[in-house]
């Protein structure tokens, strides 16, 4: 089981008159102290909103979108990277940061809350639910890190290695990672599979975000550990760049990883499997 973070969300609304209360959703910012993790997805059209309201100031939204993914970016960079996470507890005092509360057209919802495994996708589920539904697409057919691992799990099964596998729990004092599938060779090895297949650049981004913030959590844990991120590509061609832009970003983290991409989980599990098999040659040695 993964662990389980507590999170607080807040949707930002376009109210375009005030006396009336009529508004549409615009954005979603979502807030988790436990996995580091602050994001914000805001409207990337304005389509819909011009149709309900013929008289919005196009220029002006598009300049506030801007400035509100720009802030929640800028400030979910800086807290994935802290070791002593001290932002407020709350998101809707972070989001009253970025936009304060006023008599203007953009509003901050009442904050709701719940647990996710995975913040940067419970962000990207609440900003389709929340503002995107009733935009005309096709649903999304984007892939889960529980489809990642289906991938890898079949080269795994097809070298018989997946019985030496088993749940860790990675901690420090104040932290902890829990990976469902590691093995240890003198250090634990945790397979941990993350899609990057998502609906926009800025989900990829905070994804890599999260990571970067989890693993580097956890380091100086008293149990050695390597992680090997078992990579899924996001198949719109349009977020590839994203998808490299991340890449290089979990590149750079300090911590003892490696990424692997699907059409390199056959090597990977030859390459476990060989490893595993020199690992009971030598036990046997020492009996």
């Amino acid at each position: 089981m993964k662990n389980q973070y507590s999170y607080t969300y807040t949707v930002l609304r376009y109210v375009h008159d005030v006396t009336s209360g009529e508004f549409v959703n615009v954005g979603v910012a979502l807030h988790s102290p436990q996995a580091r993790y602050l994001g914000a997805m805001c409207r990337p059209t304005i389509g819909r909103i011009k149709k309900v309201f013929p008289s919005v100031n196009i220029e002006h939204f598009k300049s506030m979108m801007r400035h509100i993914q720009n802030s929640f970016e800028e400030r979910g960079e800086r807290l994935s990277g802290e070791l002593q996470f001290t932002s407020p507890s709350g998101v809707l005092e972070i989001a009253q940061a970025v936009l304060p509360k006023d008599d203007s057209s953009l509003q901050w919802s009442p904050s709701g809350s719940g647990r996710t495994d995975d913040p940067a996708q419970t962000l990207e589920k609440l900003f389709n639910r929340m503002v995107m539904r009733y935009e005309d697409k096709q649903a999304s057919n984007n892939r889960t890190d529980d489809d990642v691992w289906r991938h890898f799990k079949k080269d795994l099964e097809g070298q018989r290695i997946l019985q030496h596998f088993q749940p860790k729990t990675i901690s420090v004092q104040d932290d902890e990672i829990e990976f469902q599938h590691s093995w240890k060779n003198g250090k634990w090895h945790c397979l941990e599979p993350v899609s990057f297949d998502m609906a926009s650049a800025d989900s990829i981004r905070n994804k890599a975000h999260l990571w970067m913030g989890q693993l580097a959590s956890v380091q100086g844990a008293a149990d050695p550990f390597k992680v090997y991120l078992l990579v899924g590509a996001p198949q719109q061609e349009n977020l590839l760049p994203a998808f490299h832009r991340a890449m290089s970003m979990l590149q750079r983290s300090p911590a003892d990883k490696e990424i692997v991409f699907e059409k390199d989980a056959l090597g990977l599990a030859a390459r476990i499997a060989e490893e595993v098999a020199e690992h009971e040659r030598n036990s046997l040695t020492l009996k």
